[in-house]
């Protein structure tokens, strides 16, 4: 008997060092808790901060993971997870804070791969981007009828038809020619934009992220750029096709990465649709205008996808579990994908950083700039690439490099200020002064 005890007592211990967090929805106060508690738990690793409020003022929280908190290091890529856009839509949100739970667990027990990816990765996580929309789904319940019931904000807009349109720019540059990155936003745009997108929009122009996902819900399929499609209506009717980005390729492996790292996304049949390979250009599968994943690539340097992960847009509690178990490995090999291609910093001739020099790629009409410490981080896939950095008053620099399937390339440049050409001095016909050349009258010097 005391050794049944013994036997007894040992396996309630080994459960209680390995029991899996309690797998359950969180409203917004438990939600601001989970933040919270893992800060305190990991309190070297990670921060929490607001990018601002809903429509009825609830925070929108980032938690931050780096071994650095609130600090950007140069030549360390910035990394974003945007969770429940949609307020009906609640498995991103759980999953991305059982994801923070998982990091600072891992870190803490001193799992290598979670050590290094935090040591040289600044990861931000926004687990609800419409926290009031899921206060209204969350109170009817998981089993209830009204599929789209919280859906959308407080004042009844869908946020991911709600950020500026940047795709008929874009469209009409690539045809008539014109800038291809960090297209501007029209000068109200504010007014047009709802308080959490406005916030969204004001927190990827002040950090330099470089790769991000936003997770949604009622379909199983990673959903890469563009959203809308070249043309997107015709005689009235919303238009599917094919439309790529000039990283198309890229943004296929990338959506590949985290189909085949989750547990069923690449088998491709889910929800009664299906997709090959568990992947769809999003203007292919449906025509959507003014979307999320769109506006980050097209105003910022950031690579997005969206994230389909459940056919039930609020799953119920039990199953959240088996959800977690699928995308955990997902989540974090996506993470890991930001470390590919090249990137370097971008200095004067005398070792002054350059920001927003602008780095080019031949064959890939779209550009990406240096950040404010003068670093860029440019994806890509293994390749030999002409690579152009220019800045104004600045000599271009360009370079051949070779991409491997590793660790991102270390290419710096170092740019010299242009010499002014001197302007041409013309000979005066006729001036009686043998053909020599006039010289023009001393400007006087104005202080």
């Amino acid at each position: 008997m005391p050794g049944l005890l013994s036997v007894s007592f040992h396996l309630l211990l080994v459960f209680k060092l390995v029991a899996p967090v309690t797998f359950r929805h969180h409203r917004y106060a438990e939600l601001v808790r989970t933040l919270y508690k893992v800060h305190n738990e990991c309190p070297y690793i990670t921060r929490v901060y607001s990018i601002g409020r809903s429509v009825k003022g609830r925070h929108l929280y980032v938690l931050e993971f780096s071994d650095h908190p609130g600090i950007h290091e140069p030549l360390e890529p910035e990394v974003k997870y945007v969770g429940n856009m949609h307020g009906n839509e609640a498995l991103g949100r759980e999953l991305l804070l059982q994801l923070a739970e998982f990091l600072c667990e891992e870190f803490r027990s001193g799992n290598q791969r979670i050590v290094r990816l935090l040591e040289g990765t600044r990861v931000h996580i926004l687990p609800s981007m419409n926290p009031d929309g899921y206060e209204v789904a969350a109170a009817q319940g998981a089993d209830s009828s009204g599929y789209l019931v919280g859906r959308s904000n407080a004042n009844g807009v869908d946020l991911n038809r709600n950020f500026p349109d940047l795709n008929t720019y874009i469209y009409y540059n690539e045809k008539h020619g014109g800038p291809n990155h960090h297209l501007p936003l029209p000068d109200n745009w504010k007014s047009q934009v709802e308080p959490e997108t406005q916030a969204v929009i004001q927190w990827i122009r002040s950090f330099n992220f470089i790769l991000s996902a936003n997770l949604h819900g009622g379909a199983v399929v990673a959903n890469y750029p563009y959203d809308r499609s070249l043309e997107h209506r015709v005689r009235g009717f919303r238009r599917t096709a094919n439309t790529p980005t000039p990283d198309d390729k890229l943004f296929q492996k990338l959506a590949k990465v985290y189909s085949y790292a989750h547990g069923w996304m690449h088998q491709g049949w889910n929800c009664g649709d299906y997709f090959p390979d568990g992947i769809t250009n999003g203007a292919s599968w449906y025509s959507l205008n003014r979307g999320m994943q769109d506006f980050n690539y097209l105003h910022t340097n950031c690579f997005e996808i969206t994230l389909e992960l459940s056919c039930d847009k609020f799953p119920r509690q039990e199953e959240l579990q088996r959800e977690w178990l699928g995308n955990r490995e997902a989540l974090i090999q996506f993470l890991e994908q930001v470390h590919q291609g090249i990137k370097g910093m971008v200095l004067d001739e005398n070792y002054n950083n350059l920001a927003e020099a602008v780095i080019s790629v031949s064959g890939i009409n779209h550009d990406v700039t240096s950040g404010d410490h003068g670093d860029y981080f440019r994806l890509l896939l293994p390749g030999t690439y002409t690579v152009t950095a220019t800045a104004p008053g600045f000599d271009p620099e360009t370079v051949t490099v070779t991409v491997g399937p590793g660790e991102p390339k270390l290419v710096n440049f170092h740019l010299k200020r242009s010499v002014p050409q001197a302007t041409p001095t013309r000979r005066a016909p006729n001036s009686g002064h043998g053909g020599r050349v006039l010289a023009k009258p001393a400007q006087p010097w104005v202080s």
